[in-house]
């Protein structure tokens, strides 16, 4: 009996389906015009079309962080492949499992200079987890399988399948392979039992414990067992941005975020440590400061699934590689058996400690009239925390007074870029959101600067009725760096005060709604009218235009030494 042959496009589709993917984010053109029109003739896969392609890798990376699954988008070749390079290096850092499907000209071509040619797999090599340029539509469903095994498994990432237009439109039988096998790539999910046990004993024993949770807490969704531990070890927590809602914000134990724009607390009980619990964290340096001045006292336990994670900035004394939520289910399993317990005399003298150090806060300081970006932001939590909405940032100080200011009990609620530091990725990863959210509303909280980086996406809210909640801080400014200037470059604000257009206007021609704020009795108003509308708003919050980011560690410095106040030098 003669087998079905399909086209490379409809194999390609009948993968995804295979791999449960039932939205993309995607922009046609010239060479997937074959998959495009596969797309078109059936209905198991939702296509979204975004207004650029760099914004399709974002809206991928928001659904993928708030589903955990996988995030799928589709461009063509050249500029389309290349507009998606930031959006690569985003998910890349950030450990976010993502599939890029970039068309490419024909393979006979290739290496000719031909029309709309680039070389995506030179040009991604440094941002992804791997690559591939399909050479054969025999190839396709093997690939298929091994790029989403390699996205979603160890430490997650994204993976570009480059496939040339005559792959696209050969044909060959589907068969979907059951398992993969590649030869060097073996993630460690069950941590060493004897580091294990080490580990545990070392916290038993230690004085002054803190434990450091970062984003592959998330990633590895180990955040009950991390409370779990935490709670029944009585040890307080302190989390990186990108481990944010790993611990409740609201137990006592929680210290909140560290690093450059932490917690006073959370700092100092990180510096005054004898020893760091570290999960799922690469200790970058936007939360360890000076390097040779960290935690010099402390010894340090490392978890990670990346074994090149460990000991790459802080030196651990007792490495740990695995999943997380393994190695913690095994030692929450050797503490229940064991006779040691923490000393309790102990405890109650470093908890006086932190609970001194907690007294110490930032100290706002206003130069005008306008509204502060800090009230703004209360207002917005305040009148929204019972619906624990999923909250997306752009980045610069909209971004850290956010993750200050709001309070979040569970993780994949912040969706914000950690690792690169990408303005114009809050909206569209707002979008991705959404459609993971089952089109709940989403909060996305961006810069006057920031916002105009993909804005374009405003048209794409609007076709498919996103009810994303747009609230610009808008002072005028670029504001983080115009933070910098004014503490560092005494005062020379060079290309940072930005002009911007009118918003509530730019969202109307739209056809999103536009709402503009300016005094402090308007702010509830304003939200109302925003989540009773179908659809995407625009609030441009007029915000003063000196308002500063505290508390602060200026760079280089070590984390101990914040700076909570403008007057403080």
């Amino acid at each position: 009996m003669n087998k079905v042959m399909y086209s490379g496009a409809e194999i390609l589709l009948k993968s995804l389906v295979k791999e449960g993917v039932e939205e993309v984010f995607g922009y046609p053109g010239g060479v997937v015009l074959p998959l495009y029109d596969a797309l078109y003739l059936q209905n198991d896969i939702k296509h979204y079309l975004v207004r650029h392609e760099q914004a399709a890798v974002h809206a991928a990376e928001g659904y993928a962080r708030v589903s955990g699954r996988a995030g799928v988008a589709i461009v063509t070749s050249g500029p389309g492949a290349c507009n998606t390079v930031t959006g690569l290096a985003n998910a890349y850092y950030d450990g976010t499992p993502l599939i890029l499907i970039t068309g490419q000209v024909n393979s006979k071509l290739i290496g000719a200079d031909a029309f709309q040619e680039a070389d995506v797999v030179g040009i991604t090599r440094s941002c992804c987890k791997h690559n591939y340029l399909v050479k054969d539509v025999r190839d396709l469903a093997r690939i298929i399988k091994e790029a989403f095994y390699i996205a979603t498994t160890g430490k997650k990432g994204p993976v570009v399948i480059d496939i040339p237009v005559d792959v696209f439109n050969s044909k060959y039988t589907f068969d979907y392979p059951k398992n993969v096998e590649l030869v060097g790539y073996n993630p460690t999910y069950k941590g060493h039992p004897l580091q294990i046990k080490k580990a545990l004993d070392a916290i038993l024993d230690s004085k002054r414990p803190v434990i450091i949770s970062g984003g592959g807490v998330i990633a590895s969704d180990a955040h009950r067992e991390l409370t779990e531990l935490a709670t029944r070890l009585n040890i307080p927590v302190v989390h990186t941005l990108m481990g944010t809602g790993t611990f409740p914000d609201s137990l006592e134990t929680s210290l909140g975020m560290m690093g450059m724009h932490g917690n006073y607390c959370a700092n100092l009980t990180v510096s005054n440590a004898d020893l760091i619990f570290a999960i799922g964290t690469r200790f970058s340096d936007r939360i360890t400061g000076c390097l040779k001045r960290f935690a010099r006292d402390a010894q340090v336990i490392h978890i990670d699934i990346d074994p090149c994670s460990i000991s790459k900035n802080v030196k651990a004394s007792i490495p740990i590689v695995g999943d997380i939520k393994n190695v913690l289910n095994t030692m929450l399993q050797l503490y229940s058996k064991t006779h040691h317990k923490p000393d309790l005399q102990q405890q109650n003298k470093w908890f006086g400690e932190i609970m001194e150090w907690k007294k110490k806060v930032a100290i706002a300081r206003k130069t005008s009239d306008k509204l502060s970006a800090i009230t703004v932001l209360n207002e917005i939590y305040n009148f929204t925390k019972d619906d624990e909405p999923v909250v997306c940032t752009e980045v610069g100080q909209h971004q850290m007074w956010t993750a200050q200011n709001f309070k979040f009990n569970q993780p994949r609620k912040l969706i914000t870029s950690g690792g690169l530091g990408t303005m114009g990725f809050g909206f569209p990863a707002a979008m991705g959101a959404c459609v993971a959210n089952k089109n709940k509303y989403v909060l996305n909280i961006a810069g006057d600067g920031s916002i105009q980086m993909n804005i374009q996406e405003l048209m794409t809210c609007v076709d498919y009725k996103f009810k994303v909640i747009n609230c610009i801080i808008n002072n005028g400014y670029l504001g983080m760096v115009r933070q910098w200037q004014e503490k560092i470059y005494n005062e020379h604000y060079s290309q940072t005060k930005i002009s911007s257009p009118d918003f509530v206007k730019l969202a109307q021609s739209y056809g999103a709604l536009g709402i503009r704020v300016e005094h402090e009795d308007e702010i509830v108003p304003a939200l109302k009218e925003a989540l009773s509308y179908n659809g995407p708003v625009v609030i441009d919050f007029i915000c003063e235009s000196f308002e500063m980011v505290y508390p602060w560690v200026l760079a280089g410095e070590p984390i101990d030494k914040v700076l909570l106040s403008r007057e403080e030098v």
